[in-house]
């Protein structure tokens, strides 16, 4: 703790002293200022401090700290005194999680407390990544749970059965009890069980021999045994159909299956990690999921929570999405502060993947640019009130800013390149616009000009849309585009 550095903002001299003789007493470094604009931020890190006591300041230079402290991800908690608290967190739009509370007159129990809760969140940030637990991102008390469930069942060959609505990150979890067990060397095997044919989902579980049915030309491993040694994930379990529900109850009770069209047990050395948006409970009373099967799965439940009840994490989710965006090369965008405002207040019935979606939406329309309230879509911005942002002139092409400017141009069979507007205006007609085939015209529009542009080399082409090759490949094909655009060229094909 001699190392720790504890910042303390007050224009009140006599309680910034008392405070300073607090923090002092036990060694934490006090460092005290009457207002922020006394800081040289250029020349500090917002890991610097362990914490930050916030009394009274002026709210021009608070706000620009607080925009300085939120640029780093693992910045320190803030500690508000408490008559300045709530004007705080509502002129700053805080979380209560990152925006911390302190009586005044300070007490020294309580400051110890919030030092000590300090020091265990600095001891979370420096603690090396190659050990700290991955899972869920956010550091909301749900997600915090949920990390904690990980870490305690991580290390036993206990059987999970994660449960939770659709898009809530499921397999993060599952994926994040593997990379953290012994098992983390083996493979790890996700299979969906509602999205296979139920005819087929024997053989794609447990294999089968050659000649087992028809179009069986060759034997062929099953999931249980490309999982060997390693953990299989059973994705949607509360869609699979009651025979096979019998076969996999064997599974977990005698550890052997059979491939199909065989007589043979093999043996079966895998972890089984289950999941689910069904209630199966439910599903048992109408009999749709077997009881002893639920209590085979359910050894240690836990439940993943919808992003409407974590949405202090959407800030950080949001920085994620756009980083694996950025490694995929699939582009980038980043959203204000006025956009992500927006984003809190929705409910978002399709969770974090509802999300995902949204970004790399985004990232197509807006690429590499600072997206407003004004520009998300319409159902993301009800019940709040934006002021629509002018979009600017498109010096660039014709084409696109006709295709902008008449969003139903594609669908009236129109050939967007065959007309000419030198400044366009996105603006919404009043029968409305389907959204999909809009975003599907720009983007062919982008991709005929990266063509041109390129030559009709594809791999040219997906450079400038900063784009990998194979997915442009795909949406040519999509398009209707692979010979229009490249003759009887074969680089068109992966």
């Amino acid at each position: 703790m001699s190392e720790a550095r504890v910042l303390v903002i007050d224009s009140d001299a006599g309680r910034s002293e008392n405070l300073r003789a607090i923090l002092d007493f036990v060694d934490l470094r006090p460092v005290t200022v009457e207002d922020c604009s006394a800081l040289d931020l250029g020349g500090h890190k917002p890991q610097d401090w362990l914490a930050v006591i916030v009394g009274k300041t002026g709210a021009d230079s608070l706000a620009a700290f607080v925009d300085w402290l939120r640029r780093d991800r693992l910045h320190p908690p803030l500690i508000v005194l408490q008559p300045y608290y709530e004007q705080v967190l509502e002129r700053h739009n805080l979380d209560r999680s990152a925006c911390l509370s302190l009586d005044t007159p300070v007490r020294h129990v309580q400051l110890s407390e919030l030092m000590r809760r300090a020091s265990l969140l600095r001891m979370e940030q420096e603690e090396p990544r190659n050990t700290r637990l991955t899972g869920p991102t956010g550091t909301s008390p749900a997600v915090r749970r949920v990390r904690k469930m990980i870490e305690q069942v991580a290390g036993f060959e206990t059987t999970v059965l994660i449960t939770g609505e659709s898009g809530t990150g499921k397999e993060v979890v599952a994926r994040s009890i593997h990379e953290h067990s012994a098992r983390r060397g083996k493979p790890f095997v996700a299979v969906n069980c509602g999205a296979i044919p139920h005819e087929l989902l024997e053989s794609e579980l447990f294999g089968h021999e050659k000649g087992a049915f028809t179009g069986a030309i060759t034997a062929r491993r099953g999931r249980f045994e490309m999982a060997d040694g390693g953990t299989l994930f059973l994705d949607e379990i509360g869609d699979m159909p009651l025979p096979m529900q019998v076969k996999i109850l064997r599974v977990l009770q005698e550890r052997t299956y059979e491939r199909v069209g065989s007589n043979r047990s093999s043996q079966c050395d895998v972890r089984i990690v289950a999941a689910t948006h069904r209630n199966l409970e439910d599903n048992i009373v109408k009999g749709s999921f077997r009881e002893d099967l639920y209590y085979r799965l359910n050894v240690f439940p836990i439940e993943m929570p919808p992003l409407r009840e974590r949405i202090e994490d959407l800030p950080a989710l949001i920085e994620d999405l756009v980083q694996m965006l950025e490694k995929s090369g699939h582009g980038s965008v980043r959203l204000a502060a006025d956009a992500i405002g927006a984003l809190k207040a929705y409910h978002w019935p399709g969770n974090v993947r509802e999300l995902s979606n949204l970004i790399e939406r985004m990232a197509v329309l807006h690429p590499r640019a600072t997206v407003g309230a004004a520009e998300l879509p319409a159902r993301y911005r009800a019940g709040i009130a934006v002021e629509p942002a002018p979009q600017p002139a498109f010096a660039a092409s014709a084409a696109l800013a006709s295709i902008i400017a008449n969003p139903i141009a594609g669908r009236a069979g129109i050939d967007p390149d065959a007309m000419t507007i030198a400044r366009a205006e996105v603006t919404l007609p009043p029968e409305g616009v389907n959204l999909k085939d809009h975003i599907e015209n720009i983007e062919l529009s982008l991709i005929r000009q990266a063509l041109a542009q390129a030559g009709g080399v594809v791999a040219h082409a997906a450079k400038l849309l900063n784009t990998r090759r194979t997915t442009l490949v795909e949406k040519l094909r999509k398009y209707g585009l692979s010979r229009e655009a490249m003759g009887e060229l074969d680089d068109v094909h992966p």
